[in-house]
């Protein structure tokens, strides 16, 4: 069975889009907060031509968070992307297989037990929690006849992620001071972004990106089931077990730095299969060029709306992804009728 065609002027046009829109994003990131830098100035610091310290410094305090703001939203787009393919499911995000609750899990025993609130260490129990986790569900899932299929892992995420919730309210709610602690990590913010943090996210990126563009032409088979894909000569559970562990990587690794930041990886594959097909082969780089765009504007909403403060970036993307979850969900039952 032929693959259906893309069509090109869509996707270039949708290229560009994509590319203006992160640019705009990068010049509002740098531009907008608690000091505004004209943009003009942004120009000229790129130029080497700013004479203003006190704006030179602004603009170099932001670039960081900015670019860090880029690699993490690309990083969920492609995770949510993954995620959505493997499981077959539209509503599907990167928590699907436990990464944020076992990410929170060892995060708040670090701060109860362990007296970790920040720093390197921290990142280790954040990633650790999040991807013995999701082996964890990929292995529940795997028993039985059938393998980890779609529908299993889905179950046996949700079920881990309920019990594992239920632990970290257990280790939390006795202590008032972990309570307050963990809730600032839990909120998901980018606004510490700095270049050590973006040293540490880029190896995660890369080894997450390659493997899962290697796994795009095999996941369109997929899509049309696993036993056509077999006879297609695809091993579903080799590739599925792929594509999951570069989506646990791309979202673990956004996890650890940032905390859990919802919605940017369950709103941009969907939207990008609305407007240019199922191919994979484009529904996960413009997922990555999308995300690194929404959560990068989803930041900068934050610094004007919380003025004098700002509001954290997994807020924004909260109420900005309920009202397009909602709406996926009534078009999902819309179609089932």
């Amino acid at each position: 069975m032929q693959q259906k065609r893309f069509s090109k002027t869509p996707v270039f046009t949708g290229l560009c889009l994509e590319i203006l829109l992160i640019l705009f994003s990068v010049l509002l990131s740098v531009s907008y907060g608690s000091k505004a830098v004209p943009f003009g100035e942004i120009w000229t610091y790129f130029a080497g031509t700013l004479q203003d310290d006190f704006l030179s410094a602004v603009i170099a305090a932001r670039i960081p968070r900015t670019v860090f703001g880029l690699l993490a939203g690309a990083a969920l787009g492609v995770s949510g992307g993954l995620m959505q393919a493997i499981t077959r499911n539209p509503i599907a995000d990167p928590s699907i297989l436990g990464v944020n609750t076992g990410a929170s899990l060892m995060v708040v025993i670090g701060i109860a037990y362990l007296h970790i609130s920040a720093g390197f260490p921290l990142m280790v129990l954040s990633f650790g929690g999040a991807f013995v986790t999701a082996l964890f569900v990929y292995g529940i899932a795997s028993v039985g006849y059938g393998g980890a299929s779609s529908i299993k892992l889905a179950l046996a995420g949700a079920a881990v992620s309920t019990a594992l919730g239920a632990l970290v309210n257990t280790i939390m709610l006795p202590d008032s001071s972990v309570m307050k602690e963990f809730r600032f990590w839990q909120v998901g913010s980018i606004s510490g972004g700095t270049w050590e943090d973006v040293r540490l996210l880029v190896p995660f990126l890369v080894c997450g990106l390659l493997l899962a563009f290697c796994c795009a032409p095999a996941l369109n088979a997929m899509a049309l089931g696993d036993e056509m894909a077999v006879a297609l000569g695809v091993k579903v559970g080799r590739i599925r077990l792929i594509a999951a562990f570069a989506g646990v990587i791309l979202c673990a690794g956004v996890t650890a730095l940032a905390g859990p930041i919802g919605f940017v990886g369950l709103m941009l594959p969907h939207v990008v299969r609305r407007i240019l097909g199922n191919d994979q082969r484009i529904v996960l780089p413009f997922s990555a060029l999308g995300g690194a765009a929404l959560l990068t504007i989803s930041d900068v909403l934050g610094r004007v709306l919380g003025r004098p403060g700002e509001l954290e970036v997994g807020i924004i993307t909260a109420l900005l992804g309920a009202p397009v979850f909602i709406w996926i969900v009534w078009k999902t039952k819309a179609k089932s009728i």
